[in-house]
């Protein structure tokens, strides 16, 4: 999923995500066959051991990944996000959480962050290069904005690479997820669903998981790791940008 930058025109992304706000948690869970969350997890346990004093996590949605990283750790946590209606629907989520004053919520482009250098302790970004048009220049943006030595961490949906997996996954992405989408959300739900497979498909074809270890590496970061998740229908990547 995801709700920051964006795939050849600026509007393309809001005009895809703003209808489902309301309901994207769901429909997060169900186009990644209920296995969002642990993913989540995963991904949000790659950066709090560290104890940071401030957390950054772009892409962040209706503020899910940011809220858990609150409760999980004494940090100031600032979630970042493209779609205003989505940020939206993350104030009533951090409100209901009582996490007022602790998770900041704020609009803007993964590939322009508006933070000074070396702002904050740790970051996480969920479902998010996919809908970037340069990655390795958005990974060097996040970079920008970590201390040195701080951790990142990563999540987004993957192909499965076994063939037998990989086929179950390209049917339930090309037939399931359009139908099941129309049935439960309507025409929104069913662009998602419609959009979802191929965008994975053509992303991973441009730059596989090999290409994105690198990217990580030519922006700063080393120690980077990937762990792919339920049978390699989800990847969580981590690291930590170098020491000067």
């Amino acid at each position: 999923m995801g709700g920051d930058a964006a795939v050849g025109a600026e509007g393309f992304v809001p005009g895809l995500f703003s209808p489902l706000a309301t309901r994207y948690d769901l429909l997060c869970e169900v186009l990644s066959m209920g296995q969002n969350r642990r993913w989540r997890r995963s991904m949000v346990e790659r950066v709090v051991p560290g104890s940071p004093a401030t957390v950054l996590d772009v892409a962040s949605g209706t503020a899910g990944v940011a809220v858990e990283l609150a409760r999980r750790s004494s940090a100031r946590v600032v979630g970042f996000d493209l779609t205003l209606s989505m940020l939206q629907v993350g104030v009533d989520r951090v409100e209901a959480a009582g996490l007022r004053g602790r998770v900041d919520l704020v609009q803007g482009w993964a590939e322009r962050l508006p933070f000074p250098d070396r702002s904050f302790d740790a970051l996480t970004f969920t479902y998010l290069l996919r809908y970037v048009e340069d990655p390795a220049a958005t990974l060097a943006e996040l970079a920008r904005v970590l201390v040195p030595g701080a951790p990142m961490a990563s999540l987004d949906f993957l192909a499965p690479p076994n063939p037998f997996w990989r086929g179950a996954w390209w049917c339930y992405t090309r037939l399931v997820l359009p139908v099941a989408g129309w049935l439960t959300g309507g025409r929104s739900w069913w662009r998602v669903g419609r959009f979802l497979g191929p965008n994975i498909t053509t992303h991973y074809r441009r730059y596989p998981v090999p290409w994105t270890v690198r990217a990580w590496e030519s922006a700063g970061f080393v120690d980077v790791g990937v762990k792919p998740m339920s049978l390699g229908g989800g990847l969580v990547m981590w690291g930590r940008r170098a020491n000067d």
